[in-house]
């Protein structure tokens, strides 16, 4: 099975004056290492063991190891899955530990077959106006925006601090299954043509 995620900040607390993730996404936690733990079970409890998880960016904030925090190679053991990174704003931690992911990429452009369906998406850890075939309806998935920035036509972002039908923000991630079903309710994108001519 696939899932899509971004934006985990796992370790971010506040430190020298600046903004921790809990203050700027509002997350619901007194300490770093209470949302570090609910994190790692809300992924365990979507993601089985072989799952496959696309992590649009900014997975941790810092190595760890101090007060209350894991170091980033603690965090991977403790995931279900294997992990496919696509490079973030903050991603220097898990560089250097590039060899417990699959692969760390910029940006990503995968095919997928939900049923009938058959999907082109492009990921990137920052929101984009176009992208590879979005004048055929092509989907995009980004992060970095926290669920502030509202996605145009087939884009959307799957970071963990989104809400999708739920009252309240899920803090895990998105299924392939649920991705098709946000993206047939999204407007066609803008550059759509409507016939097919030479790709």
């Amino acid at each position: 099975m696939k899932f899509f995620t971004s934006d985990t900040h796992f370790n971010h607390g506040g430190s020298n004056g600046e903004r921790g993730i809990l203050e700027y996404c509002d997350r619901p936690f007194k300490f770093v290492h209470a949302m570090n733990e609910f994190l790692i079970m809300r992924w365990n409890d979507v993601v089985p063991p072989g799952g496959l998880v696309y992590h649009l960016g900014d997975f941790a904030w810092g190595v760890g190891k101090g007060y209350g925090t894991l170091g980033v190679e603690e965090i991977l053991d403790r995931l279900n899955g294997q992990i496919i990174l696509i490079q973030g704003s903050h991603d220097k931690p898990a560089l250097k530990v590039a060899h417990r992911f699959v692969k760390i990429t910029p940006k990503l452009e995968i095919h997928e077959k939900i049923g009938d369906l058959k999907a082109d998406i492009t990921l990137c850890h920052y929101s984009m106006r176009t992208w590879r075939r979005s004048h055929f309806n092509s989907w995009h998935l980004y992060g970095h925006s926290h669920g502030r920035l509202a996605g145009a036509g087939k884009s959307f972002d799957c970071g963990v601090d989104t809400k999708h039908l739920e009252s309240h923000v899920r803090y895990s991630p998105y299924t392939l299954s649920e991705i098709a079903e946000i993206m047939k309710d999204k407007p066609d994108n803008f550059n759509l043509v409507k016939e097919r001519r030479n790709e």
